[in-house]
C-alpha cells in the first residue's frame, strides 16, 4: 500500500459502507482499492488490474455502492442501477455476498418521505426463474448475474438495463475464453450509453484490452503492482513435479500429509478427473468434495460451503472454481493436471498465498504435458522447465514438502462406503426377519385362501347349470379347518380338472 494509515472513511466512502466493512474487519484498503477508489468515485470508467485475493470486488464494490445510494439527482425506483457481469455462478455468489454485507445499512431514496432498505440481488443459471423474478419484480437496485441468464431474463422483459448508471464486468478475460463475448454485447446493447464501465482481473490480455476501447469511454488502467513484478504471489511456494497418471493418487494421498496442510484445492482439467479423483480420495479416507460442471447447483453450492465451514478440507475441481473464488486460509493448490496456459495457472494458485498469507503450490505435469508446462514455466519465469521425476517412494518430496516418512495412501476407513456397508447390513436385516417370520409362522396354524371363478358374482365353473363336477363333490364334501374357525376350508390342494378331449367329447355326443 502507498499510505498504510489510509481508510476508507478517509477516501471518502460513506459512513454506512464505512460502517458495515468495519464490522468485518475491514478498515484499511488494499493497493488496488486504494488506487482505483478516487477514478471511480468521480465516475471514471476504468480497467483494474491486480493478483489474485489483493480485493477487486471491494475496489469496484464499493465505489459502485457509493454512487448508487448516493445519487441524490435520480431517486432508486426499483430497476436495477447498477449491473455486475461475472463468468461463473460460483463467483455470482461470492460478489453478492461481499455487496450485500456492505450495503446492509444502505436505504434506498425512492424521492418520497419513506425509504427502503438497498436491495442487491444474484441472477444465475441451475435455479428456478420464479424466485429471480420476483426479486426483480420488487425492485432491486444492484445486480449481480451470470451473462446467460442476465440476457435470458431481460430478453423476457423482466430485467430492465436502461437505467443502469454502472456496469462493473468482473473476471473479463475468463469471459472471452467461455464464449460469453457474443453474450456480453448483446448485454452492452441494452445498457445506456452514458454509464460508467469497470472492468477487473488478475490478467489482462490484449483482446479485453480491445473489448474495452469499443464499449469504455477513455478508460484508465489501473495496476497494482510494478509492471515488473510477478502474475503470482511472493508468499507463494510453488513446486513442479513430473508425476505418471497411475501414481497421481498414490502421490496427491502423501502430499495431503504435509506438515501444516489445511484447507487444500485440487484442480483437473475435466469434469470426469475432478469427480475420479474425488471418489478415490475418499476411499483413501480423506474429507474430500467436488465441483465441477457435471453436477447441479445445488451440490456445487453444498460442496463449497461445506470447503468454507471445514466439514471437508480437500476440494477437486475443475477451473470453474478457480476464478475469483475467496475462501480463507487455503495453504495448499495441487494442479492434479496440468493447467492450459499461464493465466489458468496464476487463477489456480492463486487461491492460496491470498491477502498476504503464505501458501504451497504444487504442480503434477505428465509426459504428455511437458511441453505445456514449459510455455507456462517461460511465460512465468518461473524457473523449472524439467521437472524432476517424482513418485509416491521419491525420497525427495517427503523432505521439500515435509511429509512424514511413515506416511501411506491411506489414512483411515473409506468416507463413502460406510453407506454401502449400511445398505447391506440392512438387507441382512431385512432378511433375517423374513427368515425368523417364516420360523414363527410355523408354531400357528396358517390360514389358508382357496380362489373360485365367478361370473357376475355367481360361481362359474364353465359347465352347464346343474351339473356337479367330482371337484366341486370332494370340495363339498372336505371337513372344514378348525383353526380358521370354519371360516375357510382345509389346505387340501385341489386337483386340476383336465380338459375333455374333442374325440371324448364328440363320442360322448
Amino acid at each position: 500500500m502507498t499510505h498504510l494509515n489510509k481508510t476508507f472513511a478517509e477516501l471518502g466512502v460513506r459512513d454506512e459502507i464505512v460502517r458495515a466493512l468495519a464490522e468485518n474487519g475491514i478498515v484499511h484498503p488494499f493497493a488496488i482499492q486504494e488506487l482505483t477508489l478516487p477514478l471511480a468515485l468521480a465516475g471514471s470508467d476504468l480497467i483494474g488490474q491486480a493478483r489474485t485475493g489483493m480485493g477487486k470486488t471491494f475496489a469496484f464494490g464499493v465505489p459502485l455502492l457509493h454512487r448508487v445510494a448516493g445519487d441524490e439527482s435520480r431517486p432508486l425506483t426499483g430497476a436495477p442501477r447498477a449491473l455486475v457481469v461475472v463468468p461463473t455462478r460460483e463467483l455470482c455468489l461470492q460478489v453478492y455476498d461481499d455487496l450485500a454485507a456492505a450495503s446492509k445499512y444502505l436505504t434506498a431514496d425512492t424521492g418520497t418521505a419513506s425509504e427502503r432498505p438497498f436491495s442487491v440481488t444474484s441472477i444465475y443459471g441451475g435455479r428456478p426463474y420464479e424466485p429471480q423474478i420476483e426479486a426483480l419484480r420488487k425492485g432491486v437496485d444492484v445486480v449481480v448475474g451470470t451473462p446467460g441468464r442476465l440476457l435470458d431474463l431481460a430478453q423476457q422483459g423482466h430485467l430492465q438495463l436502461g437505467g443502469l448508471s454502472v456496469l462493473v464486468l468482473d473476471e473479463a478475460d475468463e469471459m472471452l475464453d467461455l464464449g460469453f463475448l457474443p453474450d456480453i454485447e448483446r448485454i452492452l446493447r441494452l445498457t445506456p450509453d452514458d454509464r460508467q464501465s469497470m472492468l477487473f482481473s488478475a490478467t489482462m490480455p490484449d483482446p479485453i484490452i480491445t473489448l474495452a476501447r469499443t464499449f469504455m469511454n477513455q478508460p484508465t488502467h489501473i495496476r497494482a503492482e510494478a509492471p515488473h513484478s510477478a502474475a503470482t504471489h511472493d508468499t507463494t511456494e510453488q513446486f513442479a513435479y513430473r508425476a505418471h497418471a497411475l501414481d497421481k493418487s498414490e502421490l496427491v494421498s502423501r502430499i495431503l500429509q504435509s506438515a501444516g496442510r489445511g484447507a487444500t484445492m485440487i484442480f483437473t482439467r475435466t469434469k470426469r478427473t475432478a469427480q475420479k479423483v474425488s471418489d478415490e480420495l475418499a476411499e483413501r479416507g480423506f474429507k474430500v468434495d467436488a465441483v465441477h460442471g457435471d453436477l447441479g447447483q445445488g451440490a456445487r453450492e453444498k460442496a463449497l460451503k461445506s470447503f468454507r465451514t471445514g466439514a471437508v478440507d480437500v476440494l477437486v475441481a475443475t477451473d470453474v472454481a478457480a476464478r475469483g473464488i475467496d475462501i480463507d486460509d487455503v495453504t495448499h493448490v495441487i494442479n492434479y493436471q496440468c493447467p492450459e496456459d499461464e493465466q489458468a495457472y496464476v487463477h489456480r494458485i492463486g487461491r492460496t498465498g491470498r491477502a498476504g498469507k503464505t501458501g504451497v503450490a504444487i504442480t503434477l505435469v505428465d509426459w504428455d504435458e511437458l511441453e505445456r508446462w514449459g510455455m507456462i514455466d517461460k511465460a512465468l519465469n518461473l524457473g523449472c522447465p524439467d521437472p524432476a521425476e517424482t513418485y509416491s517412494s521419491s525420497p525427495h518430496i517427503y523432505e521439500e514438502l515435509g511429509i512424514p516418512t511413515d506416511a501411506t495412501g491411506t489414512v483411515g476407513s473409506p468416507r463413502r462406503s460406510a453407506a454401502k456397508r449400511g445398505d447391506k447390513g440392512e438387507k441382512a436385516d431385512k432378511s433375517e426377519k423374513r427368515i425368523s417370520s417364516a420360523d414363527s409362522t410355523s408354531e400357528r396354524p396358517a390360514r389358508t385362501r382357496t380362489r373360485r371363478r365367478t361370473r357376475a358374482g355367481k360361481p362359474a365353473t364353465g359347465h352347464p347349470e346343474g351339473v356337479t363336477t367330482a371337484a366341486e363333490t370332494a370340495e363339498a364334501d372336505a371337513p372344514v379347518s378348525e383353526s380358521d374357525n370354519g371360516d375357510a376350508p382345509a389346505a387340501a390342494r385341489r386337483r386340476r380338472r383336465r380338459r375333455p378331449r374333442k374325440t371324448e367329447a364328440a363320442s360322448a355326443g
